[in-house]
């Protein structure tokens, strides 16, 4: 297998616990270690950003309190003395130091993205034992799973600008390397199982290069062909440390980062920061379905929101289940599944014309240019279709209109927007 042509799977900071270092490393090394990370300008890049924020969106999490972990806004002030015992407990095989850029980077989370992390530790309670149950197949450190954490803020469906998706944020030439299917209607980086099972043997595959989980990480964030670069350029060296100066920017900062978020995740409650509950079904099953079915149709008639049956199946990227073509899997709550199968005739029956035939599409091609129904005002009504890595501040500044307005016009509530939505535009 030729790794060149891999290609980066996002532009997010990537974070690990499996990482190990070096032991045994003598003082001047670690002074040196400290050096480059204090030399570099560790910032977090606006998509970073982004892809938290879009936690605080989203109508699966709600912010709680529990018995044991009482929520707050306030952050708990800790020395550093405290925080080096705590890195020094924490159960992973990676060594964590305590420096001026790990102490930045807890803060982000602990201060400035308190919500954010409490929203993800909900969520990790769903997709951290798919997560593991797929590492441990493959015989890989568990601690793995928190890649998914900087990549994607365990959001299923986010694409980044580059074209990298889902919860590893795999780019498509990586998928299909991996057997993922990917096309208008099923993209199977968006699955949490088929993703997570290629994304294993990404890196199964790229520690069989490399053999230190270091430059695993690194590759994984920046590209194998970044890393070969780094190498030849260190003269040989396969030592992360060695070739750190020759790596992007971003993979350099990973550490660091990585270290305030295995931090931040375990000692949680000792920052006054809970997990969020989540609005998902505790217990799921999946169901092969052999015909072409809409999940409006599903919600529908099941009784079950459209947007708790889109999160369980994200890889459908316009709601459309092509089951003529071949069975896919449909991923339900377990308590629905027996009244799927009964009302399976029923569920095809719903709304065909309009969901499955595209028999509304034609209409509204046909009755396309029409009179603005918006009060005092007459106009041109325009479709927009959302692109990949697009904002509803982005659609707005192209058409010259406030957010506000085009969230009145398609009766948004929120502000995040899926890729493939068509908006309505009034001129």
């Amino acid at each position: 297998m030729n790794f060149r042509i891999l290609i980066s799977t996002g532009f997010f900071f990537i974070i690990t616990c499996t990482c190990v270092f070096s032991q045994g490393k003598s003082s001047a090394q670690k002074e040196r270690i400290d050096e480059l990370i204090m030399d570099s300008t560790l910032n977090v890049p606006a998509e970073f950003d982004n892809t938290l924020d879009y936690m605080l969106q989203s109508w699966v999490v709600r912010r709680a309190s529990s018995p044991n972990c009482k929520s707050s806004d306030d952050n708990v002030s800790v020395s550093d003395s405290v925080y080096k015992l705590r890195l020094s407990k924490m159960p992973c095989l990676m060594e964590m130091p305590f420096n001026p850029p790990v102490r930045s980077f807890i803060d982000l989370y602990t201060v400035r993205k308190r919500r954010q992390v409490e929203y993800m530790l909900g969520m990790s309670n769903y997709y951290f034992p798919i997560f593991e149950q797929v590492l441990s197949a493959n015989n890989l450190p568990l601690e793995l799973k928190y890649l998914s954490i900087i990549e994607s803020a365990l959001n299923t469906t986010i694409v980044s600008r580059m074209g990298a998706a889902g919860l590893w944020q795999l780019m498509i030439a990586t998928g299909r390397m991996y057997g993922l299917e990917i096309n208008s209607l099923v993209d199977e980086r968006l699955s949490p199982i088929k993703a997570t099972n290629a994304a294993a043997r990404f890196l199964k595959d790229l520690y069989s290069i490399y053999g230190d989980w270091n430059l695993v990480i690194a590759s994984y964030n920046c590209g194998p062909g970044n890393v070969n670069k780094a190498i030849r350029k260190s003269g040989g060296k396969r030592d992360y440390w060695a070739i750190y100066p020759y790596l992007p920017r971003e993979t350099r900062g990973y550490v660091p980062i990585f270290i305030a978020a295995n931090y931040s995740l375990h000692y949680a409650s000792e920052h006054n920061l809970c997990p969020a509950i989540v609005n998902m079904p505790a217990i799921t099953d999946t169901i092969m379905v052999h015909q072409r079915i809409h999940l409006e149709q599903v919600a529908t008639v099941l009784n079950l929101p459209i947007e708790e049956v889109r999160l369980l199946n994200p890889q459908y990227r316009k709601d459309i289940i092509p089951g003529n073509i071949k069975p896919y899997a449909l991923c339900l709550p377990l308590n629905y599944v027996n009244t799927f199968t009964q009302k399976f005739n029923e569920i095809v029956a719903y709304k065909a014309d309009e969901l499955i035939n595209n028999r509304r599409s034609e209409i509204e091609i046909l009755q396309a240019p029409v009179t603005a129904v918006s009060p005092g005002s007459m106009g041109r009504v325009i479709y927009h279709k959302v692109k990949s890595g697009q904002t509803l501040s982005d659609i707005a500044a192209k058409y010259g209109i406030s957010v506000n307005k085009l969230k009145k016009w398609n009766n948004i509530r929120r502000s995040h927007i899926r890729t493939g939505t068509r908006l309505k535009i009034i001129k």
